[in-house]
């Protein structure tokens, strides 16, 4: 209960907190860049594998590298961000991105454009594992639910149009120029951020390490904490899965061109944008624990109709493959900012720490399932097996919240 008594008291303590001008938009940029960096390099490497007479394979680990790497910072940026400040953290990642870029664009070899590929993720990390913190911060858990939805929904259309604009310059300029214009994006947004990032965190950031290191000890012990961060993992995974599988299923089952995945995708995209802008409005009234359940309810039973679909063999057309993992898209918008709400609220003190963990979680658990989701996807004649995986990643995650969440969200509704 004295943990509990931390908890009511740190929410009330962030409620009071006002939010700064422009702080909203900035955070969006921020988080939005790693993907947007991530994405926007995609169309260029058959062009970098031909450039430097590379085969394709080594070109793509600019892409598996930089995910390596953006997994693994967050756990480091994070913990840096509860010991030392939010801002100073910001600062020194997006410091790395335009370096990072720099080398990328001035680089003689492919080993060196993937080596700053990597550093460009370290740098990226922050704005995603920090960014949440800082929401938090300022704000209690169900407010704070609101704003990373906000941000999340927002920050969607960075990987939307990420492949776009690579594509373009790569086509027009080469793909040198893919570097340049990530560059000159991360210096803007560095000096936006110089000038008007405020530092968020309350708590005595000049903090002895005993103190530090005896919260991230209460946090990383806190089973509701666990809690959250499998549910969010497999939250996510629900996406992952499909967005690996979908492809084989479009591609090689369903006999359809990239382009014609690409905007049934799409569509899903847009779905999970508009959970997550419906829970920005919603969770506040109805609070995040609500919240989840409800999202988790649209994920289950989207998930069980497309299983009954594929059953049917109604699944060989895109329009009910596709159609119906909109309600699973949905529902993941409702879940995934209230989960990490939830997991940055246990400990306030170490939410830098709690968010970066959760994020390196995240990732790994999408990578893993990535596979499962091409090997289900492509190696079957029928959608039934990706539609089971799914099915059962869903209970999985309602199975974690009702174990791990749900009986310390009934002794938290007591204390207040």
């Amino acid at each position: 209960m004295a943990d509990q008594a931390i908890q009511t008291e740190d929410d009330a303590r962030a409620g009071v907190a006002k939010i700064p001008a422009g702080f909203l938009p900035l955070l969006i940029a921020l988080s939005g860049l790693g993907p947007m960096s991530m994405q926007a390099i995609m169309p260029a490497l058959p062009a970098l594998a031909a450039y430097f007479q590379e085969d394709i394979s080594i070109a793509q680990l600019a892409i598996s590298l930089y995910l390596v790497g953006l997994a693994c910072a967050q756990l480091i940026v994070g913990p840096l961000s509860d010991r030392y400040g939010r801002r100073p953290v910001i600062l020194g990642g997006l410091t790395l991105m335009v370096l990072a870029n720099a080398a990328g664009l001035f680089a003689l070899s492919l080993h060196q454009v993937i080596a700053a590929r990597i550093v460009q993720a370290l740098g990226a990390s922050s704005g995603l594992a920090v960014g949440r913190a800082m929401i938090r911060d300022l704000y209690d858990r169900d407010r704070a639910a609101s704003m990373i939805a906000v941000v999340v929904g927002a920050m969607m259309v960075a990987p939307m149009i990420g492949p776009f604009l690579g594509g373009i310059l790569e086509t027009a300029y080469g793909w040198r120029t893919v570097f340049g214009f990530l560059g000159a994006i991360s210096l803007a947004i560095l000096l936006w951020a110089w000038a008007a990032l405020p530092e968020t965190r309350k708590f005595q950031t000049g903090q002895h390490a005993t103190g530090f290191l005896r919260d991230v000890r209460v946090l990383i012990g806190n089973p509701q904490y666990h809690g959250f961060v499998i549910a969010q993992s497999l939250a996510a995974a629900t996406f992952f899965i499909f967005a690996s599988g979908g492809a084989y299923v479009a591609i090689v089952q369903q006999h359809r061109s990239s382009a014609e995945y690409g905007a049934w995708f799409a569509l899903g995209s847009v779905a999970y944008m508009a959970g997550n802008l419906t829970s920005a409005r919603l969770t506040p009234k109805l609070g995040t624990h609500r919240m989840i359940w409800i999202g988790l309810i649209m994920q289950i039973g989207g998930s069980l109709l497309n299983l009954l679909s594929g059953l049917a063999g109604l699944n060989v057309s895109p329009a009910w493959f596709f159609g119906i993992q909109v309600i699973v898209s949905y529902g993941n918008g409702y879940c995934m900012p209230n989960l990490a709400a939830g997991a940055v609220s246990v400990r306030p003190q170490a939410a830098g720490t709690a968010s970066g963990v959760m994020g390196f979680c995240q990732m790994g658990v999408g990578a893993c399932v990535s596979q499962l989701g091409a090997h289900l996807g492509g190696d079957y004649l029928t959608t039934v097996p990706l539609n089971l995986a799914g099915l059962i990643l869903s209970l999985l995650c309602a199975g974690v919240v009702a174990v791990l969440i749900s009986p310390y969200e009934r002794r938290r509704k007591l204390a207040l």
